[in-house]
């Protein structure tokens, strides 16, 4: 017979951990998974953002092979992406002002629409380049509303103490998306073709639709009162983010981050055909080796949520970033290319999950849906002129310069981040200082 003491031993609990243990584990990692609304909105999203990936990778590979310039790559791209400078301030507005899960419902199957019809465009044989531009600029629009939503949304299915766990986590939603749509993209595209990749997307919206239906919120209530006039509900968000030493920091560095390293994501295509001779099969294993890397490095957010100081990971993973990608611009054998596209999104997304996350527990929940596009603005807005920056430095000095650039200049950043990591820790002091006196 066994005593109470035996029972409780390292070596007799240590035989076979239970699922029950196991379960309690992976929620001690990952606790926005305690929720069933987290549930429902993670599944429904990673279903959403595979098809979104399929669609953007469908797009870079439809315009190359149209016109087979990479400035013009980068001009649809930056189309894309340029309503999110325009508007995001509009739509955080609107985030703010409105039931979340209502914007992003609307949104949601605005863009499914937009996706059916570009698909049937292409099929049709009509798609043009001024086409392809105009309806790449209509899906923008609607995601400069839709993506504030998104971010703001996570903060009504998880509780407070876990909005950074979750940021990661709806961060490796886009990654793990990342890693299958742009294979799924390339094989679909050489089956189907670019006109099949839209239609395909514009199914996936169904899954995130369904998932919102199904999420019951207590309190889906505006945070604002609806009499405020727009334009100043706009500059009082403009400036609580700017009064904020943390989140004007953050925001300045994501500026420059965004301008000159995610913007070598729209030479992928070019770089799949004329440094590696691949085809669209081939380039979805590119974009996939840098999403694998990504969504490990959200998940490695995730997991270390505040046991790990954040400033590190962010002036770690910009340098760990800018150093795969100048490793990757000076290979020409694929296997090690994607070993170093691998290292680049793993410290890329570690820094953006970091910073992300760091805005949303930093944030009043009445200016959040404003803070958030003001920061998507910046992050995601000013991609268009790295894109075409990237693009014209491509087209008239080479790719790899293009992309060694801007890594370099991603690492004077952090560097700058780290010389003034102290300066910035007493602007913070001081502002919480003010905060309570007042």
């Amino acid at each position: 017979m066994s005593t109470a003491a035996e029972e409780a031993s390292p070596e007799h609990s240590a035989d076979a951990p239970s699922s029950g243990v196991l379960k309690a584990r992976l929620l001690e990692a990952f606790p926005p998974f305690a929720g069933r609304d987290f549930r429902l909105y993670f599944a429904g999203q990673i279903v959403s953002m595979i098809g979104t990936w399929i669609e953007i990778v469908a797009q870079g590979w439809l315009v190359f092979e149209i016109t087979g310039s990479a400035f013009w790559v980068g001009v649809a791209a930056a189309a894309a992406s340029i309503p999110t400078l325009l508007l995001s301030l509009f739509g955080g507005m609107l985030v703010d002002r409105y039931p979340r899960k209502a914007v992003l419902l609307w949104t949601q199957a605005l863009l499914m629409l937009l996706s059916f019809i570009f698909g049937a465009i292409i099929l049709a044989g009509l798609a043009t380049i001024p086409v392809i531009l105009v309806l790449a600029f209509m899906i923008g629009s609607v995601s400069a509303v839709a993506t504030p939503a998104i971010q703001a949304f996570i903060s009504e299915i998880v509780e407070r103490r876990h909005i950074a766990s979750a940021v990661a986590l709806n961060s490796s939603i886009f990654n793990a998306s990342r890693v299958i749509g742009p294979v799924l993209a390339g094989f679909m595209i050489t089956l189907v073709g670019t006109g099949g990749a839209y239609i395909a997307n514009g199914v996936s919206f169904i899954a995130v639709i369904y998932a919102l239906l199904a999420i019951r919120l207590r309190d889906d209530r505006p945070r604002t009162t609806s009499g405020e006039h727009p334009i100043q509900s706009i500059r009082d968000g403009i400036a609580y983010a700017w009064a904020h030493p943390l989140i004007r920091t953050i925001v300045i560095f994501v500026a420059v981050v965004s301008i000159f390293g995610w913007s070598f994501m729209s030479m992928l295509p070019v770089v799949a055909k004329r440094i590696f001779g691949i085809g669209a099969d081939g380039m979805g294993y590119l974009y996939s080796a840098f999403g694998f890397g990504s969504l490990c490095g959200t998940v490695l957010v995730s997991a270390s949520s505040g046991r790990v100081h954040s400033g590190k990971l962010v002036v770690g993973g910009i340098l760990t970033f800018a150093l795969g990608l100048l490793a990757f611009t000076f290979t020409a054998v694929l296997p090690v290319a994607l070993g170093f596209l691998f290292i680049s999104g793993l410290g890329m997304l570690t820094a953006f999950s970091t910073m992300t996350g760091t805005v949303q527990r930093l944030v009043e929940d009445r200016f959040r849906g404003r803070v958030m596009s003001i920061y998507l603005m910046v992050l995601l807005g000013l991609m268009p002129f790295g894109n075409l920056l990237m693009g014209f430095v491509s087209e008239h000095f080479g790719t790899a310069l293009a992309l060694r650039s801007g890594a370099l200049i991603s690492m004077a950043a952090a560097v700058s981040l780290f010389f003034y990591r102290k300066e910035i820790s007493r602007a913070w002091e001081a502002y919480q200082a003010t905060t309570e006196q007042e």
